[in-house]
């Protein structure tokens, strides 16, 4: 299962080492050091940033002793290395960190503190876990079960990495048992997906590759170079395919994806990209670019000429930008100018650029969708590649993420889940005191009409959404700690005392990668690297997989039969890895030859994909998924959803896409006059979400965790740069040190997400952590129910 190396010291190497000890002394009679023998396996880096990079684990008498990464072949594109950034190389650390669960606890104080927890043995914690599940169960029924989001496993396939499923072992459980409440959306792209679900029916986009057919890039908001540093990753085909290009970056921060890499650097502010979408289409559609032929034929609601007999005249976008509209406002660059912070003759400029590209490749990342009206963006960015004509064809994008090859290898099954309820990712802290409440109308609550229950019973594996990276974490301390929340139970099986595994009733030590046997897939744009995960590290606590704690939960709940179907662990690793390997027709070897080899590259040069270039190809043959099978500008759905659903007061829906002002945005003049920096949470290179949290040495000194300040908004304060700062919002306050640089736009402020929350003392509001949900508001998006959390008016002095 696994192969070993033996690395003998030279002759040479061991003098050298002898004398460097022995100083004077003679080496004549020196012993010559005997032959190390080390073993060498294959694992994989399975947090979620969008990859599982390969990692060579080096281990001696069962410690790991050093981590490498790819480095077979001979590194040419297309084969090329993909190599692990310094986060997978950092893995040893989380193995061997101080802060590791070393085995199960259960809660004998209150909720959130350290503190609270005794050690207790397997048995007694899966006694209790398997007897409080049948109890709601028996009590509440599936609704009130619920796996909570989880991506701190998310590419490891076959072993438990979900983030809907409980590790996807945990769901097969939960499926035997009757079912639970399960959730849609993410954390990190929700809004993405709801705005294209009403837009095109599904968002798939042009892949990376295309870039290299383009004659202009313009990105709102993306930064791989920071989110995906897989050497066969966004960044390295960021590097790669912008070389040469005439490449616009829109950004309120300059980016390590913008560094050296732009032809202009474009600082908006945040939550205002639709403002400026909107004065760009107004100067296409005045200079007569916009492809009308092209709209008519291939989208509904762009003028009169193709809105729906049920929309209201002067509701189509037409009408929006050229100021026929409700608003009455016309979309000209002046008008964008005050809201974005873009002077109009740049805005004009950009417009002049994207009219005069034959291939505009325009695509966003999932910063500028995180926000109060979050999905409105997304399809005001989308909107300019269809008024250009510049979509479906070679060299262009229809404003999305790139994206890359598939994966040959499949999550291990669940089965069916019995119960269709589902919320918002988002929503489930509400649940838990307000579940019963829940309507579709309301809540975005799906599948049902109404939950039994609120939620009883959280199972949160591999994640630190409880806290960390919800919105609002002292307001989620209130609920998890509230009289409401007593007859809550939660499970937290994880690595690591995270933030959220202080608010659990049990909790379970979990496996690291590279302690796991498993298979994984590293995916590139023109490559698939598929990984062997096998292990010779000695584990150096009682740590179980997931597979493990469902297994023995399973035999205490009398479903042990239909949870193992009679296969062990490893026979469902090969059994799996075997369906896999027919689905691929031969681009995967034998499980034997796999395990041999390590890595196996498959080659995929056809990968490179365009948005939707079927459709665009022939409409007719190949319709979209909406309702009217083409792209919808106007959304007769969002016109209803506008009319009919209950929202808070100030939020909007709208059936086409337009800028709307929201709480806490720049246009908030009211709680600006007390807090008056927005603040956004940009991804750092030393973590992903809240992964490879910053006790890891190597990633503190690589990155340090500060909030960045331009030197007009700190000089105002006194602020220099290191010195330590009060961030406070409406909510609480958060104490961190200072980075003043102009690579962040007067008027913004930017926090790293993902630091740990630490208060010390949870009733004072206060986080030393530097976590920048300590900052943010709990307050769903209107459309998909999602996280707006880079929406914040903050206050920042010297502390």
């Amino acid at each position: 299962m696994q192969r070993r190396e033996f690395l003998k010291l030279s002759a040479t190497a061991g003098a050298v080492s002898c004398l460097a000890s022995c100083s004077d002394k003679t080496t004549e009679n020196v012993i010559p050091e005997l032959p190390v023998e080390q073993d060498v396996n294959w694992s994989s880096c399975t947090c979620n940033c969008g990859h599982a990079c390969p990692l060579k684990v080096i281990t001696q008498e069962g410690k790991v002793v050093h981590i490498e990464t790819d480095d077979l072949g001979d590194d040419s594109f297309g084969e090329h290395q993909a190599r692990a950034c310094l986060k997978g190389r950092s893995s040893r650390q989380k193995v061997y960190a101080a802060d590791r669960l070393k085995t199960p606890m259960k809660r004998v104080g209150p909720r959130g503190e350290e503190s609270s927890f005794v050690p207790i043995s397997w048995d007694e914690a899966f006694d209790t876990i398997a007897q409080r599940l049948k109890e709601t169960y028996d009590s509440y029924g599936p609704s009130a079960v619920y796996p909570q989001y989880g991506s701190g496993r998310l590419y490891a396939c076959y072993s438990g990495g979900h983030w809907v499923n409980a590790g996807q072992w945990g769901g097969k459980l939960l499926n035997l048992m009757g079912g639970y409440l399960s959730h849609y959306g993410t954390y990190s792209s929700s809004q993405t997906e709801a705005a294209m679900a009403y837009t095109y029916g599904s968002r798939p986009a042009s892949s990376y590759t295309e870039m290299q057919h383009s004659d202009l890039i313009v990105a709102f908001g993306f930064n791989p170079a920071e989110t995906r540093m897989s050497g066969s990753g966004g960044t390295y085909d960021w590097s790669l395919f912008t070389q040469g290009k005439e490449t616009i970056v829109i950004d309120p921060r300059y980016s390590d994806s913008t560094l050296g890499k732009e032809s202009a650097w474009l600082p908006i502010r945040p939550g205002t990209d639709a403002a400026l979408c909107e004065a760009l289409a107004y100067e296409i559609i005045k200079a007569g670019h916009a492809d009308k032929a092209f709209l008519d034929k291939y989208c509904i609601g762009y003028d009169a000429d193709t809105l729906p007999e049920t929309a209201e005249e002067g509701s189509d976008y037409y009408s929006h930008i050229m100021g026929m509209g409700e608003d009455g406002i016309i979309k000209t660059p002046e008008y964008a100018e005050n809201i974005t912070g873009l002077p109009a003759e740049q805005i004009k400029a950009l417009a002049q650029k994207l009219m005069a590209a034959k291939t505009p490749f325009i695509c966003q990342g999932l910063g500028p969708q995180r926000h109060a009206c979050g999905e409105q963006t997304v399809r005001a960015i989308v909107m300019l590649p269809l008024l250009l004509g510049a979509v479906g064809r070679k060299g262009t994008n229809n404003g999305m993420w790139p994206g890359h090859s598939g994966s040959s290898i499949s999550f291990s099954p669940t089965g069916t889940n019995p119960y269709k309820g589902s919320i918002s990712f988002f929503t489930w802290s509400d649940a838990v005191v307000r579940g019963e409440e829940f309507s579709p109308i309301k809540d975005g609550l799906r599948g049902v009409e109404k939950l039994d229950s609120n939620i009883r019973f959280i199972w949160n594996y591999a994640g630190n959404a409880l806290i960390n990276q919800h919105s609002d974490s002292f307001g989620t301390h209130q609920i998890l700690a509230s009289k409401e929340a007593e007859e809550l139970f939660i499970l937290v099986h994880d690595v690591q005392m995270t933030p959220s595994a202080r608010y659990a009733d049990i909790i379970l030590p979990d496996l690291t990668d590279l302690e796991q046997v498993d298979i994984a897939s590293n995916q590139g744009s023109l490559m698939e690297t598929v990984i062997a995960m096998t292990t010779s590290v000695r584990t150096p606590f009682e740590a179980k997989s997931c597979f493990e704690v469902c297994l023995e939960l399973a035999k205490r709940l009398g479903v042990e039969g239909q949870y193992t179907e009679g296969k062990n662990y490893k026979q469902w690793v090969e059994h799996l890895y075997s369906i896999d390997q027919q689905k691929a027709q031969g681009n995967l070897p034998s499980y034997q030859e796999l395990i041999k080899k390590g890595l196996h590259k498959i080659a995929k040069p056809t990968a490179s994909a365009i948005a939707f270039e079927s459709f665009f190809s022939d409409p007719q043959a190949n319709p979209l998924s909406t309702p009217s099978g083409k792209v919808e500008i106007y959304s007769s759905q969002l016109a209803e959803m506008a009319k009919t659903w209950e929202l808070p007061k100030g939020d909007v829906i709208t059936a086409i896409p337009k800028y709307v002002k929201t709480w806490e945005s720049y246009e908030d003049t009211q709680t600006r006059k007390d807090y008056p920096l927005q603040l956004i949470g940009h991804h750092t290179k030393s973590r992903t979400h809240s992964s490879f949290h910053s006790n890891f040495s190597w990633l503190r000194e690589a990155v340090e965790d500060a909030v960045w300040l331009n030197p007009l908004d700190a000089n105002s304060q006194g602020i220099n740069d290191g010195d330590m700062a009060r961030v406070t919002s409406p909510r609480a306050e958060v104490t961190v040190k200072a980075k003043v640089t102009p690579r962040i736009m007067p008027g913004v402020a930017s926090l790293p997400q993902g630091a740990w929350f630490r208060p010390e003392d949870l009733s004072q509001r206060v986080d030393q952590g530097g976590n920048v949900n300590a900052l943010t508001k709990y307050h769903p998006t209107p459309i998909g129910k999602c996280n707006p959390q880079h929406t914040n008016l903050v206050k920042i002095t010297l502390a």
